[in-house]
């Protein structure tokens, strides 16, 4: 399939969940790698389409893989979303019902590994470098492609901003931006009704994104999955907060993978995807709840209701922020550098304010959540700085050097 007269074909994925910025980094990559010489081609719905491509020229590969122009990817550059598409597959651990229909002869267990097809279906395509973007799920396989051989270059995605080795990820800023923009303006009716507001943001193990709009103002309290926390306690903060406050309303930020004090995280069932993670959801309205109950407490006797909402897609649809749309440029050429470097196995990284590269294997060789002691003030919950000088941008950062 490859145009042998180019200096090499690179291939392109977006896998997980779609955050602004996407498209900038697919049209910052694909722009810079035609005027180099190369030819770049895009993998279709992330892992799940370097599983499913069928290998015979005469097949109709359409939904797999389009081969990327200025022309296409200009038109989707500014734009949110991935035009790609994405999906959560993990072609290493494929239960028998995903399993692509051409291949279901083949590969007949619970769990497939389908790792020999994805690599004679890069062969297929005639993809001599590999650049996948997404978040520690998507980039653990390209992980394990780099060590069957292939040139993988990865460029860290995830809103919640916790891929190791990197203070950014691209999603994260304008998942901040529309937070606080949407909290702030739920603040008028939190106002108007003398409530108490409950707002849930995305977040499984990591607090990033509560923790940053309630530093910029945006909440008074948050809680995070990296801290349990005692409903009552928070009860306690949030009225407190309420009658200091003029128009008598306090508002906490609930990271989805939050846990009262002994308990659990809360799902929305029990069906899990490719990577072994239920779909999370219901926390805010189990705070919500419970702030309602035990408000009397705190309150003379008296009752505060609750505005409950859970902001979800919301902060991740849509167009990307400036920094979500300069960063991913900046990625896409970083990752043209290394390919052109003859240097392989590398994530694009954001440090201490410069731009880098680290070994792929950062991805799954930690974890990157909150340092609690640092920077979360358990008795407040809220954040907690004891110095800024010397700090990145989004201070919270990943410490996992190599």
């Amino acid at each position: 399939m490859a145009n042998k007269k180019t200096k090499g074909v690179i291939g392109i994925l977006t896998g997980g969940g779609d955050v602004p910025g996407l498209n900038p980094a697919i049209r910052a990559v694909t722009i810079r790698a035609l005027r180099e010489g190369y030819q770049v081609v895009g993998i279709r719905r992330g892992w799940l389409g370097a599983i499913s491509i069928i290998r015979d020229e005469k097949a109709d590969n359409s939904s797999n893989f389009q081969i990327l122009t200025e022309e296409v990817v200009n038109k989707a550059g500014r734009t949110g979303g991935t035009f790609i598409h994405t999906s959560r597959t993990r072609p290493s651990n494929v239960p028998k019902g995903n399993v692509p229909e051409h291949l279901r002869e083949t590969y007949a267990d619970d769990e497939n590994d389908l790792t020999p097809e994805v690599l004679k279906n890069l062969e297929f395509l005639g993809i001599d470098y590999l650049i996948p973007i997404g978040g520690d799920d998507t980039l653990s396989y390209g992980v394990r492609l780099f060590q069957e051989g292939v040139k993988v270059v990865a460029i860290p995605k995830t809103m919640d901003n916790d891929v190791p080795g990197t203070d950014y990820c691209i999603g994260f800023s304008t998942c901040v931006s529309r937070t606080i923009s949407m909290t702030n303006a739920l603040r008028t009716s939190a106002g108007s009704h003398e409530r108490f507001l409950v707002l849930e943001v995305f977040g499984r193990y990591a607090g990033y994104t509560a923790m940053l709009p309630t530093l910029a103002g945006a909440a008074t309290r948050c809680v995070i999955p990296e801290y349990e926390f005692d409903i009552e306690h928070l009860a306690n903060l949030l009225s407190d907060d309420r009658h200091k406050n003029p128009s008598q309303y306090s508002v906490v930020l609930v990271s989805e993978g939050a846990m009262f004090k002994g308990g659990e995280m809360i799902f929305q069932d029990q069906t899990a995807d490719a990577y072994g993670h239920r779909k999370l959801g219901g926390i805010g309205d189990l705070v919500s709840a419970e702030l309602k109950r035990l408000s009397p407490q705190f309150n003379n006797g008296k009752t505060i209701n609750v505005i409950n909402q859970r902001l979800g897609y919301i902060v991740r649809c849509g167009d990307p922020d400036a920094i979500d749309s300069i960063v991913p440029m900046a990625y896409g050429n970083l990752a043209l550098d290394l390919i052109m470097n003859g240097v392989y196995g590398r994530l694009v990284v954001l440090k201490n304010g410069r731009y880098d590269n680290m070994p792929i294997e950062v991805v799954t060789s930690s974890k990157k959540v909150v340092n609690i002691e640092e920077y979360y003030n358990i008795e407040r919950l809220r954040p907690r700085f004891r110095r800024f000088e010397m700090k990145p941008l989004f201070l919270m950062t990943s410490e996992a050097g190599w």
